[in-house]
């Protein structure tokens, strides 16, 4: 079982901001930061549904390598405003809300690319439910 991930950010601001408003709709907060000074590297922000974060920025580097990361969530309603919120906060469209029988007949799932191109998914595996039909 994966207890967190962290990736590496080319400008920490700005994406501290992007993750901050992208994944509120799913319930993750920015829960903790660790600066160059205590880490002895970099700055740090550590995002989770509380208790504990368990998605981590790492900021300022030159050459990103843009990987893929999904969030899972109970509810599609949240893939949407995941999707909204991350366009609005800057990210591009990568795949909108929507269907992904490929994968199961219930993958309901949305992409952005965040401002290093970092790929991020927020993704629904449960039937739709009465009022979502």
């Amino acid at each position: 079982m994966i207890d967190h991930v962290g990736i590496t950010v080319s400008n920490f601001e700005q994406s501290k901001s992007f993750y901050s408003k992208a994944l509120s709709p799913i319930g993750y907060v920015l829960m903790m930061e660790v600066p160059q000074s205590v880490s002895g590297g970099k700055d740090f922000a550590g995002f989770g549904a509380p208790p504990k974060p368990d998605f981590w920025i790492g900021g300022n580097a030159a050459d990103i390598q843009p990987i893929h990361i999904a969030f899972s969530t109970q509810d599609r309603a949240q893939v949407q405003a995941f999707y909204d919120a991350a366009i609005a906060a800057g990210g591009r469209g990568n795949g909108a809300p929507g269907l992904r029988p490929h994968y199961h007949p219930h993958y309901y799932a949305a992409f952005v690319l965040d401002p290093d191109g970092h790929n991020v998914e927020v993704v629904c595996h449960a039937p739709a439910s009465s009022d979502e039909l």
